[in-house]
């Protein structure tokens, strides 16, 4: 006789099993099963000890807790009807007396996954109609589940007001936060709603159609920990590590979620970050709804071209004016939505060259990031350094700026039309219009220059 996990595995590939997407999440929950059945047989001899009471209390509690595990796996209705329906006439067929002497270890597994199915079917159908009677994820979580702040006056807020509040942050954000304002904004038509802190990590503003309760507009963000963010995110962590070449071992450490939905839009976008790191490396994956969106991490000097290595080393060499700087890291970043890929380069000393490609074009940027800035005592002092270097002379910019260019670049720039930024203290442009060419320059006071920038910025 075969051994009994080899029956078991017979009767998951029958009835509504069969039908069942055999996902990972669904082999995941079938092991669990048959972890179950494992320990159920193993307590047969400890139940028998029981009273007749004691028994069917313990074994009602396991199958409902198994139960709670299998039903979230999607089956056929009309097939796990069946199989209760032939269950239930087989076991019409069998006497009292006669099921009492049933006790082989293979009539336990088959007894357990009968009643298994027959308990889901009432579970999670309506007999009548066929259909669910209530959304699964309704039950595991209602919407009742809404948190509200003591004394709060919630009276304006209909039942579908609150359900739509609860589902909306359960389902988008990840969680539940709780409520701190309703407003009713009568000239708009509309219900406002808030939860948590506006200058808290987490964070909500929803908007909701007076009459309908519907929403309007919605405005939430959430930190959570990794092991909240859903199965469907983390699953897809390793193997786009290593699409990009970066280690796949690199540990989620913290998840930001946006959720954005404005007037007049049918559903809220949700956007999620995944930030990963380990001793030495940090990295990051960005989704937008379920599509993948971003992804960054460090990678070996051998996966990258290595003219593009010994550009950034002379770039940064040309900006600092020393030749003795260490490559600390390197970075890639692959994004969908700007079409291509970002290579960021960390030498020693505060030093970054950034390069850029995509279908919106090619940039450059080689940046020194240490602090110039000079002690200011006074706003008279604030004021008079925001003006020294607005009214920066331009002769002094082009010689500062001009050589680390041609350098860099191999271009001269006295054919360049400079351009002063009057929101951007310290920022010049130099445009070529007859080449679209342009360059973004950063200074200092005393002429510094600490960023140079071409292409998009």
């Amino acid at each position: 006789m075969k051994h009994e996990d080899d029956q078991w595995e017979k009767e998951i590939r029958k009835g509504p099993f069969a039908t069942s997407p055999f996902t990972e999440d669904h082999k995941r929950k079938v092991l669990q099963q048959v972890q179950w059945i494992r320990t159920e047989s193993s307590k047969e001899e400890e139940m028998s000890e029981m009273s007749p009471s004691e028994s069917s209390l313990k074994r009602s509690y396991s199958l409902s807790n198994s139960l709670r595990e299998y039903a979230d796996t999607d089956t056929n209705i009309n097939a796990v009807k069946a199989k209760v329906q032939d269950k239930a006439k087989d076991a019409s067929k069998v006497g009292p007396r006669h099921q009492r002497h049933r006790k082989s270890r293979r009539g336990i597994l088959v007894a357990g996954l009968s009643a298994l199915v027959i308990v889901g079917g009432l579970f999670m159908w309506n007999w009548d109609d066929g259909q669910l009677a209530k959304p699964l994820m309704e039950q595991m979580n209602p919407a009742s589940a809404l948190l509200i702040t003591d004394e709060l006056n919630i009276d304006i807020l209909t039942d579908q007001m609150k359900k739509n509040v609860a589902v909306t942050m359960r389902d988008d954000l990840g969680k539940q936060l709780r409520i701190t304002k309703v407003q009713d904004l009568p000239v708009s038509g509309r219900i406002y709603v808030e939860a948590g802190q506006e200058k808290g990590a987490d964070y909500a503003q929803i908007w909701l159609d007076a009459k309908t309760g519907n929403l309007r507009e919605v405005q939430m963000r959430a930190e959570m920990k990794p092991s909240k963010l859903e199965h469907r995110y983390m699953r897809q962590v390793p193997s786009l590590l290593e699409s990009i070449g970066s280690a796949p071992t690199l540990k989620p450490i913290l998840v930001r979620r946006f959720v954005n939905m404005n007037q007049g839009e049918i559903l809220p976008v949700i956007r999620t970050t995944l930030a990963l790191q380990n001793e030495t490396s940090f990295g990051y994956i960005e989704w937008e709804q379920d599509k993948v969106t971003s992804v960054s991490g460090e990678i070996n000097p051998d996966e990258v071209s290595q003219t593009a290595l010994a550009d950034a080393k002379e770039s940064v060499a040309a900006l600092s004016g020393k030749t003795n700087l260490n490559l600390e890291s390197i970075h890639r970043t692959k994004d969908n939505k700007l079409g291509g890929e970002i290579f960021f380069f960390q030498f020693s000393q505060n030093y970054f060259v950034e390069m850029t490609e995509g279908k919106e074009g090619v940039g450059y940027t080689v940046r020194d990031v240490n602090n110039y800035e000079p002690f200011i005592g006074d706003s008279q002092e604030m004021e008079a350094y925001h003006e020294k270097l607005y009214n920066m002379n331009e002769t002094i910019i082009r010689e500062k700026a001009g050589p680390i260019i041609k350098n860099i670049f191999k271009i001269d720039l006295d054919a360049y039309k400079l351009h002063r930024k009057a929101d951007a203290l310290g920022i010049v442009t130099f445009e070529l219009e007859s080449a679209n060419d342009i360059f973004e320059v950063e200074y200092k006071e005393d002429g510094r220059i600490t960023m140079i920038s071409r292409g998009k910025l």
